[in-house]
């Protein structure tokens, strides 16, 4: 019975959640189509697994962790049955984050987007969706000391491309 009622709450908090998760999908996809493909995947897994979250830390953060597992197993079996790599930057021309939504398309949105890969989901989770270095770890699977090389990174490279616009206007 808890599952029951867990889910129309699950089911809500999703909705408010949906446009961080998004962003989230596409800086791991690089794709808005298949960020898109990866969400729903992610909102039908959430609402039958619902049993399985332990109502301890946040909700956004399971989510976030979920996502995540789906794309590399996605990622696995798009690997063996095209037998070919993912992609490890956006290729000229296709989707990215400052395409989701109008308001999204800031300067700070596009540079976000423009970052190398593997740094702008770390950027968007401590960064912008306030994440801690924990939180983002466990989130990607990876150790915080990783998390805090690759955020210093992202900040180095999300400042030299906000320098670089900036002088480019003058």
């Amino acid at each position: 019975m808890p599952a029951s009622l867990a889910a129309p709450d699950i089911r809500r908090d999703l909705v408010g959640l949906l446009p961080k998760l998004r962003r989230f999908a596409v800086t791991l996809t690089g794709d808005v189509a298949e960020a898109d493909e990866l969400l729903q995947k992610v909102c039908q897994r959430s609402v039958v697994k619902i049993h399985l979250w332990n109502n301890e830390g946040r909700l956004e953060s399971w989510l976030y962790a979920m996502t995540r597992q789906l794309w590399v197993e996605e990622s696995r079996r798009h690997r063996l049955r095209a037998g070919s790599s993912r992609p490890t930057a956006v290729q000229p021309g296709q989707a990215t984050l400052h395409q989701l939504h109008a308001p999204e398309k800031s300067d700070s949105h596009q540079a976000v987007s423009a970052l190398p890969d593997g740094l702008a989901s770390i950027f968007l989770l401590v960064d912008v969706e306030g994440h801690s270095y924990k939180q983002t770890a466990d989130i990607l699977g990876i150790p915080q000391s990783v998390v805090a090389s690759r955020l210093a990174s992202a900040r180095l490279a999300f400042a030299a491309g906000g320098l670089s616009r900036h002088s480019q206007r003058s």
